[in-house]
């Protein structure tokens, strides 16, 4: 019997799975007989601890970007359409302006037509109507103003000469009836360019001569000052300048 249990132990002892096993934990015990052996998973766990940590650095990171992306594309966007509002604005106002101009261009060459048609004279951008009848001074002026206009006021020689084309005694838009000597035009402005005949204005013979008439025509200066009461023709004017 113990010749076949030392051939049985001996043959136990050489197979193959054992002595690899016995192998194995003699490469994995330290010099002070305590097994050192790392578990085999503990490596693959720190690096898939480090690889979601990278990850999640990363998504981080791509976050923030896509955020500062989205960011500066949503003010890019505001402010384009920031711009395009101004833009729009500023076409509706030039198309007010233009609309506005338009308007008031028709309404010039209606009234243009009207006072043509009326026999008023286009001259230096003003309309004159010359009267066929006759009035007193301040007859005459109502009837001006009746028609949306007033007695002529003469600013310069050139419109000095264009009245006096039409060769009529006529009432111009030029008084001292508030205070004498102090010449006024029917808008309140004073005299400052006349053109009086020589020795006008004199108040002939004490009479009270408060009104001006172009008398005179056939001369350069024409203007003679007389009664307010005394009949003659007139001349309105009427600004109108496209």
């Amino acid at each position: 019997m113990p010749k076949n249990e030392s051939e049985i132990t001996i043959e136990i002892g050489n197979l193959p799975g054992i002595s690899a096993r016995s192998d194995a934990l003699k490469s994995y015990t330290g010099e002070d007989g305590e097994v050192a052996t790392p578990v085999p998973g503990g490596k693959l766990h720190r690096c898939i601890a480090v690889s979601f940590c990278l990850l999640c650095i990363l998504q981080a990171a791509l976050n923030i970007s896509l955020r500062l992306a989205l960011s500066f594309q949503q003010n890019s966007l505001t402010e384009e359409r920031e711009e395009l509002k101004r833009q729009l604005n500023d076409y509706a106002s030039q198309q007010n302006s233009l609309t506005r101009e338009r308007d008031e261009l028709k309404r010039k060459l209606n009234d243009f037509a009207n006072y043509a048609q009326q026999g008023w004279v286009y001259f230096s951008d003003s309309f004159y109507y010359i009267s066929s009848i006759k009035k007193t001074w301040q007859g005459s002026r109502d009837d001006c103003l009746h028609r949306g206009a007033d007695l002529i006021i003469i600013n310069s020689k050139e419109e000095q000469v264009f009245t006096r084309q039409f060769e009529k005694i006529m009432w111009i838009g030029l008084t001292d009836r508030e205070t004498e000597a102090r010449w006024e035009w029917v808008d309140r402005t004073l005299l400052t360019t006349s053109f009086w005949y020589p020795g006008e204005p004199n108040n002939y013979i004490g009479r009270n001569e408060d009104c001006v008439e172009t008398w005179y025509y056939n001369d350069d200066n024409s203007w003679n000052d007389v009664v307010c009461e005394n009949q003659n023709f007139w001349i309105c004017e009427k600004k109108m300048a496209l």
